[in-house]
């Protein structure tokens, strides 16, 4: 009750007038995360494989792979194929991709809401590069966004406060001109610390009503 009392008071005190960029995240937000805990944990079932082992592996590359430093081969060479295994590299990617579905509700009526908006739409995320691209093409992404601000692009991952910077100066707009919904607390406050007009996404209602407002068609 008191977050929901907080993000009201946040929407009564937002100049919406003056918001020209809209930010949204995509893991968490519109779709599924890409490579999540609870994915890996299903792999480990599926595939027959270490959690744990894998998991400190993971952790251990996955900063440098979602920053675009490296392939998703190359990930899954340190993480998964450091030993020999009794299904391909193929196998798991497929596995991979497959963990991506939508959120209810939250896509479709965004791609509507999208073509009322007069304002230019961003997503701002952390993301790998090969899920990254699957994920645009497979839920058809460029009907929401203007452009993509992915951690595997701009080389920065979040909460670093460059990837927020760096979304903002090539937007060319001031933190306050924009609105930036994000699922996760630590990201929000983070973009807040930056001045951003940041919003906690958790129920699809709630986001649904704020976005309505931005619509000025």
């Amino acid at each position: 009750m008191v977050r929901k009392e907080k993000m009201v008071k946040e929407m009564m005190e937002l100049d919406i007038s003056k918001i020209k960029v809209v930010f949204l995240d995509i893991g968490g937000v519109l779709l599924t995360n890409a490579w999540d805990h609870e994915s890996r944990q299903k792999a480990a079932e599926v595939f027959g494989f270490d959690y744990e082992e894998m998991n400190m592996l993971h952790n251990f590359i996955y900063n440098v792979f979602e920053i675009g430093s490296i392939s998703l081969n190359e990930y899954l060479n340190t993480s998964v194929f450091h030993r020999p295994r009794d299904f391909t590299k193929e196998e798991f990617k497929d596995f991979m991709y497959a963990q991506s579905v939508e959120l209810p509700k939250m896509l479709p009526w965004v791609k509507k809401w999208k073509k009322q908006m007069d304002l230019p739409v961003f997503a701002l995320s952390n993301e790998n590069r090969e899920l990254n691209d699957y994920r645009i093409d497979k839920f058809n992404l460029h009907e929401v966004f203007d452009g993509f601000f992915s951690s595997c692009y701009l080389g920065f991952r979040k909460p670093d406060p460059r990837i927020f910077q760096t979304a903002l100066q090539i937007a060319r707009i001031a933190p306050s001109e924009c609105i930036y919904f994000d699922d996760r607390p630590l990201l929000v406050n983070v973009a807040k610390k930056l001045g951003m007009n940041a919003i906690h996404h958790q129920k699809f209602e709630t986001s649904k009503k704020i976005l309505e407002n931005l619509i000025r068609k």
